[in-house]
C-alpha cells in the first residue's frame, strides 16, 4: 500500500531512472525540480529548446546532469519534446515554459502525439491527514461535464495508471448526492452506468459502487447506518467525480483546510503527461514527476 508521497517516490524510484522529456526547459522553477528529482535517483531529463538558455538556467540551478535538444524556434520546441517521448526515448512529458494551448497542441499531432483514441483527463493525487494512505481523484481539470462516455474513458484512464503503479483492483467510489438512481440526476444515472460497464468487462478491473454519496465513501458506520452493504466504505483508492466542480471545489478545500499535498498528471496519451501550473510548489512538481513515472511503469 502507497500511504503517502515519501512511498511513491520511493516505490518510483526503486523501478529504475525514468528519461523525462522537458517541453522549452527555459523554466527555473521546472528545473528546481527536475534537479531534485535526478539527485534522488528518480529521472534523467532530456531538456527540449535553446541550448544556450538551458545551459545557462542550468547553471544556475546546479543541474549537472541532462542531455538537451537544441530548438531554436518556440513554435516547434514543444512538438519536438512530444516526439522525444512517442519515439520511446523518454516515457514521461514534462511542461516547461510553452503556452498549454501549444503543449497539448502537440500532443495530439496526428502523426507525432501521443494519441491513444481515449479522452485526455486529469488524475489528481491527494495526502490527507487522517486518511491512511493516498487517495487518486479523476477527474477535476480537464473535462468539464462529462458524459457517460467520456467518463468511461476517464475511469479508464485512471484503472491503466493506477495498475502501472502497482494497484491491481482499486477500490472506486463514482460519487454523488446520494445512492438512488434518479433519471433526473444525470450523476446517479451516469455512476450507475460505469457500475454496469465494469461488471460487462468493459473497463479494467475495479472494485466500483455507484452511485455513492462521500459520506458513505469515506465513513463504513454511514453505510450501515444507511443499510448498504458496501465494501469500499472508509477504504476507497479512486473517486470518479460527477463534474469538474465537484473535484476541483473538494480538491482545494483539501489543500485550504486540511494542508493537504498534492500532485497531478494528465492522462489519456500513450504516456503520462505533466501539465503543471508556475504556483507550483517544487514539492508537487516532484510528486507529479514521480505519479507519472509510475503511471508509465507499463
Amino acid at each position: 500500500m502507497i500511504k503517502n508521497f515519501k512511498d511513491l517516490l520511493e516505490k518510483a524510484k526503486g523501478i529504475g531512472r525514468f528519461k523525462v522529456s522537458v517541453a522549452q526547459a527555459e523554466d527555473k522553477e521546472v528545473l528546481k525540480a527536475i534537479k531534485i528529482a535526478t539527485e534522488i535517483g528518480l529521472i534523467y531529463p532530456i531538456l527540449v529548446g535553446k541550448k544556450e538558455n538551458i545551459e545557462s538556467m542550468t547553471k544556475d540551478v546546479g543541474l549537472k546532469e541532462f542531455e538537451i535538444i537544441h530548438v531554436a524556434n518556440k513554435d516547434e520546441v514543444a512538438l519536438e519534446a512530444v516526439k522525444v517521448v512517442s519515439s520511446g526515448e523518454a516515457q514521461v512529458l514534462m511542461k516547461g515554459l510553452v503556452n498549454t494551448s501549444t503543449y497539448l497542441r502537440a500532443v495530439l499531432n496526428k502523426e507525432h502525439g501521443l494519441r491513444t483514441g481515449r479522452l485526455l483527463s486529469l488524475l489528481a493525487v491527494y495526502e490527507l491527514p487522517g486518511y491512511h494512505k493516498l487517495l487518486y481523484c479523476t477527474d477535476s481539470g480537464v473535462n468539464v461535464n462529462p458524459n457517460l462516455d467520456q467518463k468511461k474513458d476517464i475511469l479508464t484512464n485512471a484503472l491503466l495508471a493506477l495498475k502501472s503503479a502497482g494497484l491491481d483492483k482499486p477500490k472506486v467510489a463514482a460519487l454523488a448526492a446520494n445512492e438512488m438512481v434518479d433519471p433526473k440526476v444525470s450523476s446517479t444515472v451516469d455512476a450507475d452506468g460505469l457500475v454496469k460497464l465494469v461488471r460487462k468487462g468493459e473497463i479494467p478491473e475495479c472494485t466500483i459502487e455507484g452511485p455513492i454519496a462521500f459520506d458513505v465513501a469515506f465513513n463504513e458506520n454511514a453505510a450501515k447506518h444507511k443499510g448498504i452493504n458496501s465494501s469500499i466504505a472508509g477504504d476507497v483508492d479512486l473517486l470518479v467525480f460527477p463534474n469538474i466542480e465537484t473535484g476541483n471545489v473538494l480538491g482545494k478545500s483539501w489543500l485550504r483546510f486540511n494542508k493537504a499535498k498534492w500532485a497531478g498528471i494528465i492522462l489519456g496519451g500513450s504516456n503520462p503527461i505533466i501539465l503543471g501550473s508556475r504556483s507550483d510548489t517544487a514539492e508537487i512538481k516532484v510528486n507529479s514527476i514521480a505519479l507519472a513515472c509510475l503511471a508509465s511503469n507499463i
